[in-house]
């Protein structure tokens, strides 16, 4: 008789509770887990074509927060190697015992560390590529994990994270738009971030009061370097969204060094930050500091 690998019989069969300090709201829909899957491995969650499905897996998934498996199992099917990072000592065993036959043949490496202190490029090292990173994030931490993303960039061809639907379109956002704000830059100078789709909350155990999304983010060919300068124009520029840019960035440069640089790169400083993409940034913090 096979297992029945949902979240509500691997919890009780485990003795075992979702634990809410840790942000655990495991994905029970199979579906769902495997349109993720393919969103990791192929950038699409289109269903695989004839030649898609004959094709060998490659390429290494770095999971965040496996949980009890429900996507691992999925990722093992479209990847060559996964690895699999989790916090809950509690949920290792579980997920060693799941795998049992993957952990042999070494396509899984279960990991018990912290998501947001482990030595990726030293699992990165010791792993095929490319490599992908994806996880659920849990919600308390996502913006810590999603700043710790953007410093993997060169090292992945992709990241894929299940984040709060609010989240997905703000790292979506197009600037003007009222979800248009300082995530949506920083991540944008490491990442083009597209939302794949969306995931009600029903289709999570247990049920989380919002609703979540996919979102997928691709290195960009011309990363943006993220230094001082630029972290603190875009700070400014989105710390009071009401300000004009002459007064958000007055504390960065004199006004008529700004007015100069504003002048050489076509930003007009009576606009506000939510106005200026993420090249416009980029092209001021260069004239300010070249």
């Amino acid at each position: 008789m096979s297992r029945d690998l949902s979240p509500k019989s691997l919890l009780a069969e485990f003795g075992l509770s979702p634990k809410h300090h840790f942000g655990q709201n495991f994905l029970s829909d199979q579906h769902l887990c495997s349109k993720i899957a393919r969103v990791a491995s192929r950038g699409s969650p289109a269903e695989v074509s004839s030649e898609e499905a004959d094709a060998e897996p490659a390429g290494t998934a770095v999971e965040i927060g496996a949980g009890l498996g429900n996507l691992t199992s999925h990722l093992l099917k479209e990847f060559a190697a996964v690895t699999a990072i989790e916090r809950d000592r509690d949920l290792v065993p579980v997920l060693t015992e799941i795998f049992a036959d993957d952990v042999a043949q070494r396509r899984l490496t279960v990991v018990e560390d912290d998501a947001k202190t482990v030595d990726y490029t030293s699992l990165f090292a010791t792993s095929s590529a490319p490599h992908v990173l994806v996880g659920n994030l849990p919600y308390n931490i996502t913006g810590q994990l999603l700043r710790l993303t953007c410093t993997l960039a060169p090292q992945l061809s992709r990241a894929v994270f299940l984040v709060q639907l609010e989240v997905a379109n703000r790292l979506c956002a197009k600037p003007g738009g009222a979800n248009y704000g300082a995530l949506t830059v920083f991540v944008g100078a490491q990442f083009h971030a597209t939302r794949a789709f969306i995931i009600k909350r029903g289709a999570f155990r247990p049920q989380p009061r919002v609703d979540s999304a996919v979102v997928k983010l691709e290195p960009r060919a011309d990363p943006i370097e993220e230094n001082q300068l630029f972290r603190a124009l875009v700070s400014g520029a989105f710390h009071q969204r009401r300000k004009k840019l002459r007064n958000a960035w007055r504390s960065i440069r004199p006004p008529e060094e700004l007015a100069a640089a504003a002048k050489a790169c076509a930003i007009e400083l009576d606009l506000r930050g939510e106005t200026l993409s993420v090249q416009q940034f980029a092209a001021m913090a260069r004239e300010l500091n070249p």
